[in-house]
C-alpha cells in the first residue's frame, strides 16, 4: 500500500472515507454479528474516541436504501454474498447524532433536539409527494419539517412521537420496516446533569426514545451507542427487548478499537514498524469483553504525525476529544482517601474497587465511590486481566489501573489541576492571616491541611513544593514570585502585599524523615539570612516576613526567622 493513503482525522463519515480513498480499518464484522443476533434496541457502551461514530455511520451506509454497494467492495461483509443480498441497501435508515444536544437550560437543549430531528426528517421530502401517505400522514411530516425564523419548531406532541412518526413514514413509503441509529445517546443527560435540568431532560428523552423504541411496529431494529449505560428503569421503561453490549461483553470485543494485529499493519502500510513498542506503551491497555484494544484516536493521530516528523515524540490526544465534565464534578468532591487511591493508581498500582454497569445520573452523586465506575466507562481506568491477578478479589469486586502512560500523563497533569483547582476554592483567609501575623503554628496548621488537599504523582520533591507554594497564593490579589534573584541568590518564593507595603519570603526544603523536619526548618531560615534575600525589600516594604518551611510527604512544618 502507498505510503500517502491519507489519514481520516477527525472524519467520521464512512461513505467520505472509502469515496476519498482514506485508510480504513475494516469493522464490518459488526454488521454480521449484528444481524446473527439482534435485539429489538441494541446499546453499545465505549469511551469516547473509539470509533462508535464511524461504526454507525458504516451501519446507515449499509442498511439504507439507495446506497452505494461499491462502498463495502473489498470489505470483510462483502464476502457474505447472502447476507448482503438480503439486507445491502434494502431499509430506510434515521440516523441521529446526539452529541450536540446541550445546553445552559432545558430549553436551549431541547431546541438542539428539535434542530436535528427536524434536519434529519427533511433528508426525506420525497415523502411530501410519496402516494404511500394520506393528508394525515403528509401533515404530521410538514409537522416535522416546519421552519420559524430559519429554526425547526415543533409542538411538544410532534417533539415526543417525532422519531416514531418518521419511522412509520418512512416504513410505509418503503414497504419495509425503519432501522433507528442514534449515536451518543447519553450527551444530552450528561450535559443536563452538569447545568441542572437533569429531570426535565430525562423526561423528554423517555418520550421521545421510549416513543420510537418501545412500542413502534414500524421499527426493524435500533441501535444505541453512549459512553454510560444508563439504566433502563430512568428512559427505556417498559422495553423488554433491549439488548445492552457493554465494554465487559465479549461480543463485539474487537469492533471498537483497533487490536494490536490492525496496529501492526497500519505501521506497516507506513512504514513505522518501528513505533511498535511507543503505540503499544502511550495508547493500548483497554480491554473490552476478551480483547485488548488500542485507541484508535490516539493511534490514527499519532502515525499522521509520525509521517510528518518521523522522531516525533508520542503525546495525549484523547483529553482534548473527551468529555470530562463529569470526572471533574467528582474531582470536586473527592475526599482524602480518593486522592490516596489516585496517587496509587499513577505510581502503577492496582486499586480493588465495585463497578456498576448501570447508573442514573441522579444517584452518582449519591457516593464518591461511584467515581470509579465512570473513570472505568470513560476510559480513564482498565479492569487486569483475571490471569495477571495474583490474589482473588472480594465478591463484586474489580482489579483496576490506569490502561497506558497517555493516560498516566493525563492524571498528573489535568486530573491534577482539577484537585488543584478545588483545593484552592477551600477558603484560604485563616492562612493569609497566619502569614502576615507571623504565626507559625496556625501556618503550620493551615499549610499541612491545604496540603492534604492537593495531589503528588511523582517523587516528593523540592520542585513539587515550591510550586505548591506559589500556587497557594496565585489569584488571591498577590504579587507572587518563584525562583527569582534576590539578595545574594535565588529565594524559592515570594509573595507581595504591595496595597499594605508587606512582603513575605519563604524558603522550602524537604526533609527526608518526620523527625527531620525541625532540622530542616533551621537550614532554610538560615540560607534567607546568609544570602541576605530581605535585601532586596528594605526600601520599599515596611514589613518583611520570613519563613523557614520543611515538607515531608503531606506534612510540613513553618518557622519564622
Amino acid at each position: 500500500m502507498e505510503k500517502t493513503r491519507k489519514l481520516p482525522i477527525g472524519i467520521e463519515d464512512f461513505r467520505e472515507i472509502r469515496k476519498e480513498g482514506f485508510y480504513y480499518i475494516d469493522k464490518t464484522g459488526v454488521i454480521e454479528q449484528l444481524l446473527d443476533r439482534w435485539g429489538k434496541a441494541n446499546l453499545f457502551t465505549r469511551p469516547r474516541r473509539f470509533g462508535k461514530t464511524l461504526n454507525m455511520s458504516m451501519l446507515r451506509y449499509f442498511f439504507e436504501i439507495g446506497t452505494d454497494p461499491k462502498l463495502f467492495d473489498g470489505l470483510y461483509i462483502s464476502q457474505n454474498k447472502e447476507l448482503c443480498e438480503a439486507y445491502l441497501g434494502k431499509y430506510p435508515v434515521v440516523f441521529l447524532s446526539l452529541k450536540g444536544v446541550e445546553g445552559l437550560d432545558f430549553e436551549e437543549a431541547k431546541a438542539c433536539l428539535m434542530e436535528l430531528i427536524g434536519q434529519e426528517a427533511k433528508r426525506f421530502s420525497f415523502l411530501l409527494d410519496s402516494d404511500k401517505l394520506d393528508v394525515e400522514d403528509k401533515e404530521m411530516y410538514r409537522a416535522l419539517i416546519s421552519l420559524h425564523n430559519g429554526q425547526y419548531v415543533m409542538s411538544e406532541t410532534t417533539l415526543k412521537y417525532g422519531l416514531k412518526k418518521l419511522s412509520e413514514l418512512l416504513a410505509k413509503h418503503f414497504d419495509q420496516k425503519t432501522i433507528l441509529l442514534i449515536d451518543e445517546y447519553d450527551v444530552p443527560l450528561d450535559k443536563a446533569f452538569q447545568n441542572g435540568y437533569y429531570r426535565e431532560m430525562v423526561a423528554l428523552m423517555r418520550g421521545v426514545l421510549g416513543e420510537a423504541l418501545k412500542t413502534n411496529n414500524f421499527l426493524q431494529f435500533a441501535v444505541l451507542t453512549g459512553c454510560l449505560r444508563v439504566s433502563k428503569e430512568s428512559i427505556f421503561t417498559g422495553l423488554n427487548n433491549f439488548k445492552v453490549l457493554s465494554i465487559t461483553d465479549v461480543r463485539f470485543d474487537e469492533q471498537f478499537g483497533f487490536t494490536e494485529e490492525e496496529v501492526k499493519k497500519l505501521l506497516a502500510d507506513y512504514h513505522l514498524e518501528a513505533h511498535l513498542p511507543e503505540m503499544k506503551e502511550w495508547y493500548d491497555g483497554y480491554r473490552f469483553g476478551d480483547a485488548d484494544v488500542y485507541c484508535p484516536w490516539d493511534v490514527i493521530n499519532h502515525v499522521d504525525r509520525l509521517c510528518d516528523e518521523p522522531d516525533a515524540e508520542p503525546q495525549a490526544y484523547w483529553i482534548n476529544t473527551s468529555g470530562n465534565d463529569l470526572v471533574k464534578h467528582f474531582i470536586e468532591k473527592a475526599d482524602r482517601r480518593t486522592k490516596d487511591e489516585i496517587e496509587r493508581l499513577v505510581a502503577g498500582e492496582v486499586i480493588e474497587k465495585e463497578v456498576r454497569l448501570e447508573l442514573t445520573y441522579d444517584e452518582i452523586d449519591n457516593s464518591i465511590e461511584n467515581l470509579w465506575s465512570v473513570l472505568y466507562l470513560t476510559g480513564y481506568l482498565t479492569k487486569v486481566r483475571d490471569k495477571d491477578l495474583t490474589d482473588s478479589l472480594p465478591d463484586g469486586c474489580s482489579a483496576l489501573m490506569i490502561p497506558n502512560a497517555e493516560i498516566r500523563e493525563i492524571f498528573e497533569t489535568t486530573v491534577s489541576k482539577w484537585f488543584d483547582d478545588s483545593a484552592k476554592a477551600w477558603n484560604r483567609s485563616p492562612l493569609f492571616d497566619a502569614v502576615w501575623s507571623g504565626n507559625n503554628e496556625a501556618l503550620t496548621k493551615e499549610m499541612t491541611k491545604l496540603l492534604r488537599m492537593t495531589i503528588s504523582y511523582h517523587d516528593y520533591r523540592e520542585d513539587f513544593y515550591h510550586a505548591f507554594l506559589a500556587g497557594i497564593f496565585t489569584g488571591a490579589g498577590y504579587v507572587v514570585e518563584s525562583n527569582k534573584e534576590h539578595g545574594e541568590g535565588r529565594s524559592d518564593v515570594i509573595v507581595k502585599d504591595i496595597r499594605n507595603g508587606r512582603v513575605a519570603i519563604f524558603e522550602a526544603k524537604y526533609a527526608k524523615t518526620l523527625d527531620a523536619l525541625p532540622d530542616a526548618c533551621d537550614t532554610a531560615i538560615q540560607q534567607i539570612n546568609d544570602r541576605m534575600y530581605a535585601a532586596d525589600f528594605r526600601d520599599d516594604y515596611d514589613d518583611i516576613l520570613c519563613y523557614g518551611i520543611a515538607f515531608f510527604k503531606k506534612r510540613c512544618m513553618v518557622r519564622k526567622k
